[in-house]
């Protein structure tokens, strides 16, 4: 799966947790361009796109990503590594 197309199977999951079905992504995106995007709903993602993806992240992995699109690059590999 690529990137583009892990930020398109992305964007329902943002949907979902954030309620708000406006929210388009871009790779440059971050938690300050979302309204409500804080600790509490950055683990509800986390664990939303590993259900999504059928994966599971390390602390390590997460800890590192700055904006969406690294988050998108991150679920890529994993997703081909399976």
């Amino acid at each position: 799966m690529t990137e583009a197309e892990v930020l398109k199977a992305l964007t329902p999951v943002f949907h979902d947790v954030f309620d708000d079905d406006s929210i388009v992504l871009s790779p440059e995106m971050t938690a300050n361009d979302i309204d409500g995007w804080d600790s509490q709903a950055h683990v509800m993602l986390t664990v939303a796109a590993e259900q999504r993806f059928g994966i599971k992240f390390r602390t390590a992995e997460l800890e590192s990503l700055r904006n969406v699109g690294q988050f998108a690059q991150v679920i890529s590999k994993k997703i081909e590594s399976r």
